[in-house]
C-alpha cells in the first residue's frame, strides 16, 4: 500500500481546492508486500576487513584443505610407472604451475567468483542466476511479484546490446536449450557430489601411504584399513557444522602450508635452486616432445593439482568473495615444490561441508579401489567435468546477464574451454582404470533427479489444466452445502492462481471449511534468500465475508522453513496486516466514490447576488461530506479490528494443515519408458524420500491428507 499526493491544478488563493489530497494508490495484494523492503545483506556481502580476515582464516580449513593437499597424490598419479627423464620433473612442475595460474587464479578468482547468486556459488547457483534473467525453467518461474523481491535484482537488457536480448530469446524459445541447461546443471551437481565422495578417500589414502616411506613392511591392505579408521574419525566430527570444522582444521592446514613452504625453500637452497626453471613454459613443450602420447595421458594426473578449485566457488555461501580471494593469494604456488616427489609427508585434510553423501560411499571407494592411482582417475574426471560445465554456464552468464563484448566472451570460452577439453580428453583415456566410477555415480543421481523433475513438471501442468476459477468459489461452496467450522485451515498447493483440483474433492468428501481458510503455496524463488518481511503475499478469494485467502510463502533455495508454531504466528501477523491494508483500500475507494457523487450532485453556483447564501450552501455540502466520511472511517476501523480479533481467536482454536496425497500414474497410452519412469522409479522415490509434511515440519496431529490420483 502506498500513498500518492494529488496536487490539483489551482492557482494561488484557490482556498480548499488548492490543498493537497492524499489518495491511496491501489495495487494488487500479491504485489503490495514486495515493495516494503529494499535491501538486506547476507553471507555474500563483503562486510568489514576484520570479518573478511576472520572468514579467510576459516576458509583455510574448509576450502584450501583440498587444494593444499594435492602434493600428496599429483606426482604419484602423473608418474605411476616412475620418472624416465630428470627433465620430466621440470616439465610436469611447469604444467602444474601454469595450470594453477590459469584455472584457479585467472578463471575462478578473477571471473567466476563474481557470478555468485547473492553470495551463493556453485553449478546450481549459476543455473538459478540465469533462470532469473531468462525463462529457461520448464515450470514458469518468472512472475511480476517475484521480481520485486529485494534480492532478485533484474536489470533489463539495454538497447545497445541487442545480442544479449537475441540470445535470451533463443534460450526461451528453444525447449532443447532449456533441457540442455537443466542437464548440465544436474550433471555438474552430480559431479560435485562425486567429488565430495572421492576427496576424503584419495586424500587420506595418500597421506597414510606416505607412512610406507618409514615403514616399508606396511602392506597395502593395512594402509587401506588405517585410512578407513581415519575416515570414520573425520566424519564423526563433521556433524558439528562448518563453523566448528573450519576453526578446527584451519590451524592444521595452516601448519601444513607453512611446513611444505619451509621444506620447499630448504630444498631449493640446500639441494637444487635450478628447480625454479619450471617457471619457463618451454619445459612443457620439451616434455611433450619427449613423451608424446604418454605425456598427453599424464595430464590426467597433472589436473589433480587443482582439485578443490570448484570448492572456492561452491562453498562461497559460507564466506565471501574477498575472503576467498585474499586467502587464495596467500597460498604460495611454488610452496609444494619438493626435491624428491616420492618423499611426501603425511597429512590429514579437513573435510568440506559439501560432502553430501557422508561416510559410506567414501569408505566403500577406499576399500574397493585401494590405491590412489585408481581413485585419482575417477577424481580427475569429476574435477574436469565440473570445470567444463562451469565454463559453459559462465559463458551464458557473460552473454545474457553481464552483457560483455563478444571478444571477451570468446576469449573466456576459448582459453578456459580449450584448456579443460585437453585435460578431459586425457583423463577419459583412463576410463577403464577407475574413470568409469563418477559416470556411473552421476548416471544414477541424474536419473533420480531427472525423473523427479519430469513428473513434477507433468503434475504441475496437470493441476494447472484442471483448476477452478476463483470467481466460482461461492457457487462451489453453495453447491456442496459447505458449513464453516472453527479454526484455521491451510491447504497446500503449488499453484498461485485459481482453485486447485484437490479442493473440490475435499469439500465433496467432507463438506466443511474452517472459519479462516487459506490456499497456501510454498514457492522457492531462484535466489538464495528472501527477507522475512517479504515472505508472505496475500489475496482475497471470493467475497470478503467468506474469509478465504490465497497466500504465497516465498523462500530462497538456501532458506530454512520456520517451525510450525513460529510459522503460524508469523502468518497470522501478516494476515492481519493484509486485512488492515484491504480495509484501508476499501475506505479510500468509498471516500473517492462519495466525493465523485457529491461533485456530480452539487447544484450549479447561483449568481453572486447573495454571497452569503452561496457560502452557506458550500459549507453545508462540505459538512455533509465530512460527516459521511467520518462514519466510513469509523466503520472501517471497527471492521478491521473485529477481523483481526477473529483471526487471533481462530488461531487459538487450532491450525489444521491439509495436503493433497497425489498418486501419479502414467496414462494407458503412454510409452513403456514413461510407464517405467512414472509408475516405478518415481513411485519408489516418493515412498522413500522425505514426505511433504516432514519437509515442511508439519506436526502429524495437525495434518489432514486428501487422496487424489493424477494420470499424466
Amino acid at each position: 500500500m502506498s500513498l500518492e499526493v494529488d496536487n490539483p491544478a489551482g492557482g494561488a488563493g484557490g482556498g480548499g481546492e488548492s490543498a493537497n489530497r492524499l489518495s491511496l494508490k491501489r495495487h494488487d495484494s500479491l504485489f503490495g508486500d514486495a515493495e516494503k523492503v529494499s535491501g538486506g545483506k547476507y553471507h555474500g556481502s563483503e562486510g568489514s576487513w576484520a570479518r573478511t580476515l576472520h572468514l579467510a582464516f576459516q576458509s583455510v580449513g574448509i576450502i584450501y584443505g583440498d587444494i593444499g593437499t594435492s602434493p600428496l597424490y599429483v606426482y604419484s598419479s602423473t608418474f605411476p610407472d616412475g620418472i624416465k627423464y630428470n627433465d620430466d620433473l621440470l616439465g610436469v612442475l611447469s604444467l602444474i604451475i601454469y595450470t594453477l595460474i590459469i584455472i584457479p587464479m585467472l578463471k575462478y578468482v578473477f571471473v567466476v567468483l563474481y557470478a555468485n547468486d547473492n553470495g551463493d556459488g556453485g553449478t546450481f547457483a549459476l543455473y538459478s542466476l540465469i533462470s532469473r534473467y531468462a525463462k529457461i525453467r520448464l515450470i514458469p518461474n518468472q512472475q511480476a511479484e517475484d521480481a520485486m523481491v529485494s534480492n532478485y535484482s533484474i536489470e533489463a537488457p539495454t538497447s545497445q546490446l541487442k545480442r544479449a536480448q537475441w540470445f535470451k530469446q533463443k534460450l526461451e524459445s528453444s525447449r532443447a536449450a532449456k533441457i540442455l541447461l537443466f542437464t548440465l546443471t544436474i550433471l555438474g551437481t552430480s559431479m560435485v557430489m562425486g567429488d565430495g565422495t572421492l576427496t576424503p578417500s584419495i586424500s587420506v589414502l595418500s597421506a597414510v601411504s606416505g607412512i610406507k616411506e618409514k615403514a616399508p613392511n606396511l602392506t597395502q591392505t593395512q594402509v587401506v584399513w588405517i585410512s578407513v579408521a581415519i575416515l570414520f574419525l573425520l566424519f564423526s566430527v563433521q556433524r558439528f557444522g562448518t563453523d566448528k570444522v573450519g576453526y578446527t582444521f584451519a590451524p592444521v592446514i595452516s601448519v601444513w602450508f607453512v611446513l611444505i613452504a619451509g621444506i620447499g625453500l630448504y630444498n631449493l637452497v640446500v639441494h637444487d635452486v635450478g628447480v625454479l626453471r619450471a617457471f619457463n613454459p618451454w619445459y612443457i613443450v620439451q616434455y611433450f616432445k619427449r613423451n608424446g602420447k604418454e605425456g598427453w595421458v599424464s595430464l590426467g594426473g597433472v589436473i589433480l593439482c587443482v582439485t578443490g578449485t570448484e570448492g572456492m566457488f561452491a562453498d562461497l555461501g559460507h564466506f565471501n568473495i574477498r575472503a576467498v580471494q585474499l586467502q587464495r593469494h596467500l597460498v604460495p604456488i611454488g610452496g609444494t615444490v619438493l626435491h624428491r616427489p616420492s618423499g611426501v609427508p603425511a597429512e590429514i585434510p579437513g573435510e568440506r561441508r559439501r560432502h553430501l553423501l557422508q561416510i559410506h560411499p567414501s569408505i566403500i571407494v577406499t576399500i574397493a579401489f585401494r590405491t590412489t592411482t585408481s581413485i585419482g582417475n575417477a577424481y580427475g574426471i569429476c574435477v574436469v567435468t565440473t570445470f567444463s560445465i562451469t565454463t559453459h554456464l559462465m559463458t551464458v552468464v557473460m552473454l545474457v546477464i553481464w552483457k560483455k563484448h563478444i571478444v571477451y566472451v570468446l576469449l573466456f570460452y576459448v582459453v578456459f574451454g580449450l584448456t579443460e577439453m585437453i585435460y578431459l580428453s586425457s583423463i577419459l583415456s583412463k576410463f577403464i582404470q577407475g574413470g568409469y566410477l563418477p559416470f556411473c555415480f552421476a548416471l544414477v543421481l541424474m536419473t533420480l533427479m531427472a525423473t523427479w523433475h519430469y513428473v513434477h513438471v507433468k503434475r504441475y501442468w496437470y493441476e494447472l489444466d484442471h483448476i477452478v476459477p476463483t470467481n466460482q468459489m461461492t457457487a462451489l461452496l453453495e453447491k456442496n452445502d459447505v458449513r464453516r467450522i472453527p479454526g484455521v485451515g491451510l491447504l497446500y498447493t503449488e499453484l498461485v492462481q485459481g482453485i486447485p483440483p484437490v479442493f473440490p474433492r475435499l469439500i465433496k468428501k467432507i463438506p466443511s471449511v474452517h472459519s479462516i481458510f487459506l490456499f497456501m503455496s510454498i514457492k522457492h524463488l531462484p535466489i538464495p534468500h528472501v527477507l522475512p518481511a517479504e515472505r508472505f503475499l496475500f489475496r482475497q478469494v471470493g467475497p470478503r465475508e467468506q474469509r478465504i485467502f490465497r497466500c504465497v510463502a516465498r523462500y530462497g533455495y538456501s532458506d530454512a522453513l520456520e517451525e510450525p508454531k513460529d510459522f503460524a504466528s508469523f502468518l497470522a501477523d501478516r494476515l492481519k496486516m493484509f486485512i488492515q491494508e484491504e480495509v484501508a483500500f476499501a475506505q479510500n475507494d468509498a471516500e473517492n466514490d462519495d466525493e465523485a457523487a457529491t461533485d456530480h450532485q452539487a447544484p450549479p453556483r447561483p449568481p453572486r447576488r447573495s454571497t452569503g447564501s452561496v457560502v452557506h450552501s458550500e459549507e453545508a455540502i462540505q459538512s455533509r461530506g465530512s460527516t459521511h466520511s467520518g462514519r466510513i472511517t469509523f466503520h472501517a476501523s471497527q471492521t478491521a479490528e473485529e477481523e483481526k480479533q477473529l483471526i487471533d481467536r481462530e488461531v487459538e482454536r487450532g491450525v489444521v494443515y491439509l495436503m493433497g496425497e497425489a498418486n501419479v500414474s502414467a496414462g494407458p497410452n503412454s510409452s513403456v519408458l514413461k510407464k517405467i519412469v512414472v509408475n516405478y522409479i518415481y513411485t519408489f522415490l516418493r515412498k522413500n524420500l522425505t514426505e511433504g509434511h516432514k519437509a515442511l515440519a508439519i506436526p502429524k496431529d495437525q495434518l489432514l491428507k486428501v487422496g487424489i490420483t493424477y494420470e499424466i
